[in-house]
């Protein structure tokens, strides 16, 4: 009978049957049956993020419990980006750029007031910083930001940078419900920004800044 340190010296493979986006860990059925196998996102070498059905690679281990837990953990057949998904490559990135340009653009020859401009920056920012903290808080599995928030910024002028946090911090990327609806954010606030351009909507928009106190 093998004891569990031959065991831990082995590689294994499984499929990912059970896996928590929000909460960072899951279970994997290894082949040819089995109780499944505890697993956390920390323990994944490949930076993509885990989905449902994902066969991997592993390594069995114990804590001091004696209960397993897979360690080491690649993925056998990886998995392209999600439809919709930023990780297509620098696309939405050169979009998000063009498209603030294009804000600033309209700022420049007054179409709109320098406050649109203003919220897309501030909205941006702040989204940037959500998800990193929200990647943070995965990885600490600690209590996480809901992705209504998230997806609020988006929908309020900080898709653009939500876009550069999931290019460069990787979160939020794979999770293809999540990028249904962050691309819908993005669809919503475009059509919103280009009414903004037409005569009544600089109209009503410029008197709503009036009633404010924004000249």
């Amino acid at each position: 009978m093998e004891s569990p340190a031959d065991i831990e010296a082995m590689r294994q493979v499984g499929r990912l049957t059970q896996w928590k986006d929000e909460q960072g860990y899951g279970f994997i059925t290894p082949k040819g049956g089995g109780d499944p196998v505890f697993v956390h996102i920390k323990s994944f070498l490949n930076r993509q993020r885990p989905q449902p059905n994902d066969i991997v690679n592993y390594t069995l281990a114990f804590d001091e419990k004696h209960r397993a837990r897979a360690e080491n953990v690649e993925f056998l057949i990886e998995h392209g980006p999600a439809p919709f998904s930023p990780g297509w490559g620098p696309g939405i990135l050169a979009f998000a750029v063009f498209f603030l340009l294009y804000v600033a653009d309209s700022v420049w020859k007054d179409q709109i007031p320098f406050a649109v401009l203003g919220l897309y920056l501030v909205a941006s920012t702040l989204a940037f910083y959500f998800y990193r903290h929200d990647k943070k808080l995965a990885e600490s599995h600690q209590w996480r930001i809901p992705e209504g928030t998230l997806h609020f910024w988006s929908l309020i002028g900080g898709w653009p940078g939500a876009a550069l946090a999931q290019k460069l911090v990787h979160h939020k990327s794979k999770k293809r419900s999540f990028q249904i609806v962050y691309w819908f954010t993005i669809v919503i606030n475009s059509i919103a920004f280009f009414w903004l351009l037409s005569p009544r909507g600089t109209a009503q928009l410029r008197s709503f800044l009036n009633s404010l106190g924004f000249r």
